[in-house]
């Protein structure tokens, strides 16, 4: 087959890497799109996955809005000159609009409800969408599929991801003391505009606290106060999920690092401002804590709760949740193989 995916967040990045290596192995033809959004592009060339950048990631709404007509625009060139016999993307704007115009098919997956702005823009014209049995919006009627699961179950599945002690150590783990890893999010995504994260005073105060008795680790998108820049995890974007996956817990305003921890058998908690389906169910199954407050106050105690859990039991928990998932990187691939228009 000859296969187009639409990278347009470092999230897809990890997304799409094992379907890739499946695509490849199996000898199809790929044209990966990619966008300079963060570290999307560096994680594709640290993953040696060859990319063409065709937009650079607008601000505000209207930015936003002259990138997805620059976006369509791009991806409908690079489709008619690749021949593709089927598009790939995670949330699927651009491509749901090209399939319209070209007839070739696309096939999303989606997870987050709150971006209802993105999803009128893509479900009228997506082919098939894919998204996880806890995912509670609207969707296509007739052609979308329920998972069992999360996202992360494609590149973090356990069968696939193992942990590497000495990458960790690398990346800054101390395995001397207790660790924490803290992520903060810039809020400049399409479904976040008028929205704020935690505030400078309880980040210091949750730091503050934690440093007296765990290595923390600080992931952050924007500008940080001076005396938290050494917490700053400085090591390879690659390869921080070794480096995760040996912590004690995460705790952050990302519900995506919260699930992946949790996928990875970490306690996570989440503290942000929306909670897509996929938080509640792993809630439900005690694999994370949500937290509508984000006070200092709260989110240490909190934290120090979830230092004293049992990691083998988060473990045990987790190889419980995933027992009844499938491998999503797996349907990716059968997606593909579902609806192309060249299935021999």
């Amino acid at each position: 087959m000859r296969v187009l995916i639409d990278i347009v967040h470092p999230a897809d990045v990890l997304f799409f890497k094992r379907p890739i290596d499946m695509f490849l192995a199996r000898g199809d033809n790929l044209l990966v799109l990619s966008r300079h959004k963060d570290i999307a592009c560096a994680l594709l060339d640290n993953f040696s996955i060859a990319h063409q950048p065709v937009t650079t990631a607008g601000r505000g709404t209207w930015g936003l809005f002259k990138e997805m007509i620059a976006r369509d625009a791009a991806v409908f060139r690079a489709v008619r000159r690749f021949g593709a016999d089927v598009m790939l993307g995670f949330g699927g704007v651009s491509i749901s609009h090209v399939s319209r115009l070209t007839s070739i098919p696309s096939v999303a997956f989606y997870d987050s409800e709150n971006a209802t702005l993105q999803t009128r823009l893509t479900w009228p014209f997506i082919s098939h969408l894919y998204v996880p049995e806890s995912y509670s919006g609207p969707t296509p009627k007739a052609r979308t599929t329920w998972l069992r699961g999360t996202k992360d179950l494609s590149f973090l599945h356990p069968s696939a991801f193992h942990a590497s002690a000495e990458i960790a150590r690398a990346a800054g783990w101390d395995p001397e003391r207790r660790n924490v890893f803290i992520r903060v999010v810039d809020w400049r995504a399409n479904h976040d505009m008028g929205k704020q994260g935690w505030g400078a005073e309880a980040l210091v105060g949750l730091i503050g606290r934690l440093s007296q008795h765990a290595k923390v680790h600080l992931s952050a998108e924007g500008a940080l106060p001076d005396q938290l820049y050494r917490h700053r995890y400085a090591g390879d974007p690659a390869q921080v999920h070794h480096l995760v996956a040996n912590c004690d817990l995460l705790i952050g305003e990302s519900a995506t690092m919260a699930c992946e921890a949790a996928i990875m058998g970490v306690p996570g908690i989440y503290a942000g401002r929306d909670f897509p389906g996929y938080t509640r169910d792993l809630a439900q199954a005690g694999l994370i804590d949500t937290l509508h407050a984000h006070d200092a106050a709260t989110l240490i105690a909190a934290a120090e709760k979830r230092l004293l859990d049992d990691r083998q039991l988060a473990r045990d928990k987790r190889d419980a949740y995933v027992a009844t998932c499938p491998d999503w990187a797996e349907a990716v691939v059968g997606a593909a193989d579902r609806f192309a228009r060249n299935k021999g």
